[in-house]
């Protein structure tokens, strides 16, 4: 299957292999296996990173929920969200509440493209508290929990239990 994501997570599985986690239009949120990617000569060295846009190509698994990930094309390597600790820290916030609302292998593109803009965005400006604020609205708008009066964070924060821990920290800096 091939689709269209934001890597949003990885993490080690092997001395030679990762767990890619991606952001898909197409799928949700799906897991991968990279196999060989930790090897210095593997065709994946240097193209697995955090906040990266990419074709991928996904061998579907046979039983559970851990695909192997058989290529991929970077489209956008959202640089710019590593030129700040402040641009870093909004980016893995604006990820870790898509993650949280997010059922796995669920379609979600109006929450994939709203991550997408929220990332290309802080790719391009300065993280403000306006964009934050923006971010949350958008995505209480898309849960259908957005209501008049309540400030949407607060709305999705009951939706989905609790928030993010970046969130404190983001509004404090940003203040």
């Amino acid at each position: 299957m091939k689709a269209r994501g934001t890597l949003i997570r990885r993490s080690p599985l092997t001395e030679t292999s990762l767990i890619v986690h991606w952001c898909t239009h197409e799928y949700g949120i799906v897991k991968s296996v990279a196999k060989g990617a930790r090897r210095p000569k593997s065709p994946f060295a240097g193209k697995l990173d955090l906040f990266y846009l990419c074709e991928i190509e996904i061998h579907p698994a046979k039983t559970g929920d851990l695909h192997i990930l058989k290529d991929l094309h970077i489209e956008k390597a959202r640089l710019g969200l590593r030129r700040n600790y402040l641009q870093t820290l909004a980016a893995s916030y604006f990820v870790k509440l898509i993650d949280r609302i997010a059922e796995p292998e669920a379609p979600i593109p109006e929450i994939a493209d709203l991550l997408d803009r929220g990332l290309d965005y802080l790719d391009e400006n300065d993280a403000d508290l306006r964009a934050v604020g923006h971010f949350e609205k958008q995505l209480a708008q898309f849960l259908g929990v957005l209501e008049t009066g309540i400030e949407p964070i607060r709305s999705v924060g009951e939706w989905i239990g609790h928030l993010p821990k970046q969130r404190e920290e983001l509004i404090e800096r940003l203040r």
